[in-house]
């Protein structure tokens, strides 16, 4: 099974929306699926975090987190582990002007 390029979220806690579907709660890390480890080297068997396939990790650094939130601290190793990655189309890499 091979890694997907988009990261998807792993968390230390999950809270129910209304619409019965699962979401991120606590800390939350990037992570790719296929993969048993967040973006920042954490292991997810070890730190017991519960990976959310379903939901993308669109975090950026200047969200801001209040009392509201179920998300209560978001990872700023994989926030600037993957910040080069989004808005990005996966393309083959080209010289602009190659040397003679």
């Amino acid at each position: 099974m091979g890694s997907s390029s988009a990261p998807a979220v792993a968390a230390s806690g999950e809270e129910v929306g209304p619409d019965g579907v699962r979401q991120p709660g606590g800390e939350v890390h990037a992570w790719l699926p296929g993969q048993n480890q967040t973006v920042c080297g954490l292991a997810l068997s070890r730190t017991r975090l519960r990976r959310f396939p379903h939901v993308r990790f669109d975090y950026s650094g200047t969200d801001v987190l209040t009392e509201a939130d179920a998300v209560g601290w978001i990872c700023p190793r994989c926030l600037s582990a993957t910040a080069g990655r989004r808005g990005k189309e996966k393309h083959a890499w080209v010289r602009d002007s190659p040397r003679p």
